[in-house]
């Protein structure tokens, strides 16, 4: 049986990797210490999410702090070349967090992401080896194109080539803001791609906007339509940090991003870089979102404005799927915005059912 590892097993698009992995019949190791609840507190925690995943016999967690290369070596030398996939999706995702520490953003998303690199090149170096990245790698060059405002949401100018399809990965990384975050998933980045090139081993780099599912632990600081429809089931103030609400993101659901890895893994590439959203297909201004929400769930969203928006925030983003499309023309997005945000809001009232149900038997 080939062995697959995932890195932030418990996470978003961790437990959506244990869960598509498993059920093809791998044997599949988690690598999670839930530093999210370190990160965010106790409600983004993610124990629920790997309690979820016990039901899988063919899924085993190590509590293992990616920074720890001893720990991560001694894993990777226990299975060799038996691991025929590494899905590395751990790491602090917020890069309003990252400026309170830079040393613990840093050493999980660059030098985490170094140790699992060489730990792949050491034991199973013919392994496939996935990096989820980020679109803020691309920093605040976003902000600079030519955006009109609309009623509901900032738009590209119709003239501009990325009207059609979104941003593509052509555009530069350098010369921009790109927040404490994003600097540490560029270091990432850029090293996940050399050791595809320099090394020639079967690294991919996916550039996610945002990621999302019904197995988010949303907060305020990461996970925008999980903390929305959160905030609008508990009567929970939202906040809107600038740009008067019209900020656009393109959201991908985590089964379409993980069917993206699986494709890749059947015929990768050495050094490889997709951009990885929603695109034209899935995406929503904040206000838009919060009209969706307000329709799905039949209930007023309790929600303020701040002037201030979040720095390095991008204004509009939407991601160009055409290069990925043409390398797996078999692969196509299952989940638009609605879907995704229905989808959320029915898991967080099952979950709120079945964690009544458990206090009335106490």
């Amino acid at each position: 049986m080939k062995t697959i590892i995932v890195t932030g097993a418990a996470g978003l698009i961790g437990s959506e990797s244990v869960r598509f992995f498993c059920e093809k019949g791998f044997n599949v190791l988690g690598i999670d210490n839930d530093m999210r609840k370190y990160f965010f507190g106790e409600e983004a925690s993610t124990k629920w999410t790997l309690n979820d995943l016990s039901k899988y016999e063919n899924f085993k967690n190590h509590t293992i702090d990616i920074r720890d290369f001893k720990s991560i070596s001694e894993l990777f030398n226990e299975y060799g070349k038996d691991i025929a996939l590494v899905i590395h999706t751990a790491a602090q995702p917020s890069h309003d967090w990252a400026a309170k520490e830079p040393f613990t953003d840093f050493g999980i998303n660059a030098n985490g992401t170094l140790n699992l690199l060489e730990a792949t090149r050491q034991y199973c170096q013919d392994a496939v080896f996935i990096f989820t990245s980020t679109n803020k790698v691309y920093g605040d060059t976003p902000n600079f194109l030519p955006l009109e405002e609309l009623e509901s949401r900032w738009e590209i100018s119709k003239t501009h080539k990325y009207y059609a399809n979104g941003i593509n990965e052509e555009m530069s990384i350098d010369n921009s803001k790109h927040s404490i975050f994003g600097a540490s998933k560029v270091a990432a980045d850029i090293m996940v791609q050399e050791y595809g090139k320099y090394f020639g081993m079967k690294t991919g780099v996916f550039r996610g906007s945002c990621l999302t599912g019904p197995n988010h632990s949303g907060t305020q600081l990461h996970g925008f339509l999980s903390y929305l429809v959160k905030c609008d089931i508990t009567s929970n103030q939202y906040t809107i940090f600038g740009y008067k609400g019209k900020q656009v993101r393109d959201n991908i659901h985590s089964y379409d991003l993980v069917n993206m890895i699986w494709h890749y893994y059947q015929n990768p590439k050495a050094g490889e870089v997709y951009n990885a959203g929603g695109g034209r297909f899935s995406n929503c201004s904040i206000l838009e979102a919060i009209k969706m929400c307000e329709e799905i769930t039949d209930k007023k969203m309790n929600y303020v404005y701040s002037a201030q928006n979040r720095i390095g925030d991008h204004i509009w983003y939407i991601s160009d799927l055409t290069k990925f499309k043409m390398h797996y023309p078999q692969w196509q997005p299952k989940y638009n915005i609605k879907n995704i945000m229905s989808e959320i809001y029915y898991s967080m009232l099952e979950r709120k059912k079945i964690k009544n149900e458990l206090r009335q038997n106490l």
